[in-house]
């Protein structure tokens, strides 16, 4: 076995006797390296008792090492590739992780937050360039029909523009952000917590078929790894840092999706939140981060996210505007002699100069540019008077 198989088989087993994201397993890697590592762990000297106890715990189950192997080679079966830091695609935003510091954390999903030690991936694009360009959609499971249809618009427009559509691959808005980026024949990617032959959900089995074909499976979980509880949390961290930003389209009070967006917020990037009814309990999620985080960002569409994550100059929304109407190009002279003709009947030139406080001459300049606007007829008796409703039954004067 060469320097680096042994390197790489050593980050295997390390994920394997620790679950990815603890901190002083990252540290002593950064510092001595994962071969080492492993022997000091192996050796029974990790530095902290909890990882002691962990350690021992998986080792009285099997040998590490053999342990490591053995996903490889199940790796390979599968078709799936391991990807490390010493990779040429590996993708270096997720090192950002290692200075993640979440407030008043507590759990150790929370804690425990330091940067990948290894990547397990299907599909043939390299991962770095893939999620270069990408922006993450999340949200809940129990998705409502509001939420899909925004969730898939939001997936179909970013990929219509280049830019890879990352989530969970779970039901609900995760399922609606793929789906839609599969459907306008971009890239996306699903990061799993588990291992890439474990689909979770298993209602999702053909879902994650097709992203393997055209984008790209990752998990930090060797395969067979099962979808434990905490390990979407625990993932979650990944989402938020290999994407330009992340956009949560809908989430209950108590939500995983709620903490990639936290997790964002704590990278310093752009973390986005899609407004939903009052009324809906999928809403109180996104409405409280935009309450209470200020650098949260209220999006309504493509133009929006693309806004935040773009390039600055470059990819700006253009501002909402109803669409003009001829009454907006009015000025303040044609606007008070229009406003001065009755609804239900005709008046003279002078009386409409009179109600409008304007002189006749600009009473006539003023009327008959209204005329060329189709907002004022003249009658065949001199007199002056509103277009009447047109066909729609709309008239040409709002109250």
């Amino acid at each position: 076995m060469t320097a680096t198989d042994e390197q790489r088989l050593a980050r295997v087993a390390l994920t394997w006797l620790a679950e990815p994201g603890t901190r002083s397993v990252h540290a002593l890697v950064e510092r001595i390296g994962p071969a080492a590592t492993l022997d000091l762990l192996l050796a029974g000297d990790a530095p902290e008792r909890t990882l002691r106890s962990a350690v021992a715990a998986r080792t009285a189950a099997g040998d590490a090492r053999r342990v490591a192997a053995e996903a490889l080679a199940r790796a390979e079966r599968l078709g799936a590739r391991l990807v490390t830091p010493e990779d040429d695609e590996w993708p270096a935003p997720v090192g950002e992780l290692r200075r993640l510091v979440l407030p008043d954390a507590v759990r150790r999903v929370d804690v425990e937050t330091d940067p990948p030690l290894c990547f397990w991936v299907r599909g043939s694009w390299p991962l770095d360039e893939t999620l270069a360009r990408s922006v993450a959609v999340v949200g809940a499971r129990a998705a409502t029909p509001y939420g899909s249809h925004v969730a898939t618009e939001l997936g179909y427009g970013l990929a219509d523009r280049e830019w890879t559509v990352v989530s969970g691959g779970a039901f609900g808005i995760d399922s609606a952000a793929h789906r839609g980026a599969l459907t306008a024949g971009g890239r996306t990617v699903a990061v799993l917590a588990c291992g890439l032959d474990r689909p979770y959900p298993m209602g999702n089995a053909a879902l994650f078929d097709r992203i393997a074909e055209t984008g790209l499976l990752v998990s930090e979980w060797m395969p067979g790894a099962e979808p434990l509880r905490p390990r979407f949390l625990i993932r979650n961290r990944v989402i938020a840092a290999a994407t330009r930003g992340t956009v949560l389209v809908e989430a209950a009070a108590r939500s995983g999706a709620t903490q990639t967006l936290n997790r964002a917020l704590g990278l310093g990037r752009p973390a986005m939140v899609v407004p939903g009814p009052v009324t809906s309990a999928m809403s109180v999620g996104g409405h409280e981060v935009l309450r209470e985080r200020p650098y949260a960002r209220l999006v309504t569409g493509v133009a929006h996210v693309l806004e935040e994550v773009g390039r600055i100059g470059y990819d700006l929304a253009p501002p909402a505007r109803a669409a003009e109407r001829p009454r907006d190009r009015l000025d303040d002279e044609a606007t008070q002699v229009l406003e001065a003709l009755p609804r239900r009947r005709a008046l003279d030139l002078e009386s409409v100069a009179a109600r409008a406080g304007v002189d006749l001459r600009t009473a006539m300049r003023k009327l008959s540019m209204l005329e060329e606007l189709e907002l004022v007829v003249r009658r065949s008796d001199g007199g002056y008077a509103l277009t009447p409703p047109d066909a729609t039954g709309r008239g040409r004067r709002p109250s």
